[in-house]
């Protein structure tokens, strides 16, 4: 029987299933991670690894931002007891402690209550834009589903955290109206400073749940709208368990 000698260009070929007769066998390369693309997020540089470690980035600056707020108000807080026990001698030399305790205005219980609410609001838009099903048919292509029941949360969220700065202009004014002004008493100034710089800093989370609304809306990518909804309700938080300690402050320690 003859002998018949294959090339090694056709028997390579015949073996990998390369030829019209198909049977070719999926790439096995393990660093594209299993899209085929050769890109494997774990081979990346760090920093680089996809829309986790961006998550996780942006959570570690809000956190040191927070930090920052955080060293704030302890110094205020401090200045507010240091200056509570603080007086001076009269001629007489008895002690003479001017702090006299501000009436606190009712408005501020149900601000309070607004401000606990508005928390649970954003917290649901927060888990609506991370719920899994939706989010995959959106890297589909299919929609935007998380987005879109997402959003009700978030205006509701605006909607009482607007809610909050109006009633402590309220409370402002009941304040105004007892007497009690910026400088009419170490008390009332504390009150005052301790209040606004609070709404300043809730302010500032209206106009970033401003900015993650727009985003829901107009930013295409998911991660992007992730990180801006996230990082704008971890704020949010903060600044309500900040009006807790606040409120409590105010109410019992003065």
């Amino acid at each position: 029987m003859p002998i018949t000698l294959t090339p090694p260009e056709i028997d390579r070929r015949h073996r990998t299933g390369e030829g019209d007769g198909g049977g070719r066998r999926p790439p096995t390369d393990k660093r594209t991670g299993g899209n085929g693309e050769g890109d494997n997020w774990s081979d990346r540089p760090q920093g680089r690894r996809g829309p986790r470690e961006r998550l996780s980035q942006a959570r570690v600056g809000l956190l040191f931002a927070l930090g920052g707020d955080l060293m704030f108000f302890v110094a205020l807080v401090s200045a507010f007891f240091v200056r509570q026990t603080a007086g001076h001698f009269d001629a007489r030399e008895q002690w003479i402690n001017d702090w006299r305790p501000v009436l606190i205005p009712p408005i501020l219980w149900l601000n309070t209550l607004v401000l606990l609410l508005s928390s649970l609001t954003i917290e649901a838009a927060r888990r609506r834009l991370f719920h899994e099903p939706d989010v995959l048919e959106e890297w589909l292509g299919l929609g935007r589903p998380a987005a879109r029941r997402a959003m009700p949360w978030v205006i509701a969220t605006l909607a009482l955290g607007s809610a909050f700065l109006v009633g402590q202009v309220m409370a402002w004014q009941q304040l105004s109206q007892q007497g009690a002004y910026f400088g009419s008493n170490p008390s009332s100034h504390f009150f005052y400073l301790l209040t606004i710089t609070h709404a300043a800093h809730l302010l500032v989370g209206i106009l970033a749940l401003l900015a993650a609304a727009v985003g829901l809306v107009v930013t295409r990518k998911v991660e992007v709208r992730q990180i801006l909804l996230d990082t704008s309700a971890w704020y949010w938080h903060a600044m309500g368990a900040l009006w807790i300690f606040l409120f409590i402050l105010l109410v019992f320690f003065q």
